[in-house]
């Protein structure tokens, strides 16, 4: 296939020279199975291949959709899309778009929780790249195996910190494979320019390194100057070989997460979509759940179980957008208190704090746990990002219910065995009245008599938009005000049939609809930064929304 053509940013893929026989069928780009015409199979050499039958796109997808639905377990339906996408991709995103809010819990979370830890057993083929430690020195020579030159997006990650799962090492590919697909799923990024990257240094893992499945390397994970100096080659690498590239940096453990993100972002255009993705997302359902409390940012007390990347980077971002109303930032930070393993985070505990926990470390006395935090503080808003299930208990929800006319109660921790409640309890333990949001799907809840709607706080709605936006933009960097904008964004896009349920972000049906409103504000905030590349269009919804890519079979003859 020809590189892709897209002078001017992201306008059009470059048409594929034309390719006959297998070579077009074993192509997931060019392969369009049995919809290949009578008069296509004839110039391409495929008659005979193929059974005789011809369908349309629209009769393939009915046809692939009872197959999935026949399949009796999430992680067949699973292994069976892998496999589709593998074969036949205009196909695999057709289906997903059409039918998103029952696909992406199968191709992401929580189903690709199951997927990454059964990874070595269901690997079939090829798809991203796996850069070890035996290749230093050669990185780059590596990435230049990829068979596509014009790579744009790169996602990657070391394996450490996998969803609420941890070290899985080697067979943490399932992410960046997974929010790829939701790349072009969700935002319209061509399929041509993803590459999804694990870069095995090795696990911790001990029940992986003596496991018969295990593909990474059997070695301990390294650290220190060893693993500094893999980085260091790869960013280089990725700059020299796809030099256009925006980089994702996914699921690393909490203090390389906060480091890498620190040491590269004003050195390559990236973020980190568990830091700053996350942020967005949880900021976007405040926001919208303080239309149902008639409350404002600059009223709020979050409280957050989890002390990681991810909680610290919302109250990062719910600071920024509380300066924004009026607050100043020792009054802003404030509002945000976290408790970890070790009890309420407090100045006097007598631990040594993390770098990135010393701004929420506050003057109170200690707490020992979640319960006893909740009933001296008094907050507004609880948000887990834990990675523990069923912390928030029956005595913790009632308490909150007591606080607060509707309480805020945001279990984000992902899968859904890691959700520190299900809505069912949420909405049970509060008669009705939380305001409760997952990070991983949960079913409508029925209380006196009234439905409620879980909203699916996922970085989804997030990180398709902002990098769509970055890449349209050719900014030359991912700031932290994008992604203020791309929370605010999202959150004036819930509308009252949303809020008449109780749910606090859009329906995932709208998500395309979504990214592009991201991708806009995005993309202007680094115009008005002064960090856009590319020439501002006169109409920018109307530039990005037709770079867009639509799943539609070619014509070949």
């Amino acid at each position: 296939m020809n590189p892709p053509a897209y002078p001017d940013g992201l306008s059009a893929w470059g048409e594929p020279p034309l390719v006959t026989g297998m070579n077009v069928l074993t192509n997931p780009l060019l392969n369009k199975g049995t919809a290949f015409t009578e008069r296509e199979r004839d110039v391409l050499g495929i008659r005979g291949l193929l059974p005789p039958r011809v369908f349309t796109l629209e009769e393939q997808m009915q046809r692939t959709l009872i197959s999935v639905r026949g399949k009796p377990a999430a992680i067949e339906k699973y292994i069976y899309l892998t496999q589709l996408q593998n074969r036949n991709e205009i196909l695999f995103y057709r289906l997903v778009m059409e039918h998103i809010e029952e696909m992406v819990p199968l191709i992401y979370t929580p189903t690709v929780g199951e997927a990454c830890l059964q990874y070595g057993s269901i690997y079939r083929r090829p798809r991203g790249m796996f850069i070890s430690l035996r290749e230093r020195g050669h990185i780059a020579e590596i990435l230049r195996h990829w068979p596509q030159p014009g790579v744009r997006l790169i996602v990657v990650t070391d394996g450490e910190r996998i969803l609420g799962l941890g070290d899985l090492g080697a067979l943490g590919m399932g992410i960046p494979v997974g929010k790829l697909s939701l790349y072009t799923a969700c935002a319209g990024l061509h399929p041509g320019y993803c590459l999804p990257i694990t870069l095995d240094v090795g696990t911790e893992n001990a029940a992986l390194l003596s496991g018969p499945a295990y593909i990474g390397l059997r070695e301990k994970r390294a650290r220190g100057a060893a693993y500094d100096e893999f980085i260091e080659e790869f960013v280089l690498a990725v700059k020299e070989v796809f030099p256009k590239a925006l980089l994702q940096w996914e699921d690393f453990g909490n203090t390389n997460a906060f480091r890498l993100l620190h040491d590269y972002r004003h050195r390559i255009l990236s973020f980190n979509d568990d830091i700053q993705g996350t942020a967005a997302v949880a900021l976007a359902g405040v926001i919208g759940a303080l239309r149902l409390t008639k409350s404002s940012l600059k009223q709020q007390k979050l409280l957050f179980l989890g002390a990681g990347e991810a909680g610290t980077g919302i109250a990062d971002l719910f600071v920024a957008a509380a300066q924004a109303e009026g607050l100043t930032e020792a009054e802003a930070r404030a509002r945000c208190w976290f408790v970890d393993s070790k009890g309420l985070l407090v100045k006097n505990r007598g631990d040594k704090l993390a770098h990135h926990k010393l701004p929420y470390a506050h003057e109170h006395p200690f707490a020992a746990t979640l319960e006893e935090a909740v009933k001296v503080l008094k907050p507004t808003a609880l948000i887990g990002v834990s990675g523990t299930p069923q912390t928030f208990t029956q005595e913790i929800v009632t308490t909150m219910a007591k606080l607060n006319e509707r309480p805020i109660i945001f279990a984000l921790s992902n899968p859904t065995s890691k959700a520190e409640c299900t809505a069912e309890q949420a909405y049970g333990w509060s008669d009705g009245r939380a305001i409760f949001a997952s990070g991983s799907p949960f079913a409508p809840v029925e209380v006196n008599g009234r439905r409620h709607v879980p909203g699916q706080g996922n970085n989804i709605y997030i990180f398709p938009g902002v990098g769509l936006g970055a890449l349209v933009a050719e900014s030359r960097e991912v700031t932290d005000r994008m992604f203020l904008a791309a929370a605010q964004t999202l959150a004036s896009l819930v509308g009252p049939e949303d809020l008449a349920v109780g749910r606090v972000y859009p329906s995932l049906t709208k998500i395309r609809a979504v990214s592009l409103a991201i991708a806009t504000a995005v993309a202007e905030e680094a115009h008005r930064a002064g960090l856009a590349s590319a020439p501002r269009p006169r109409d920018l919804a109307a530039d990005i929304q037709a770079r867009m890519f639509q799943p539609v079979y070619r014509e070949y003859v």
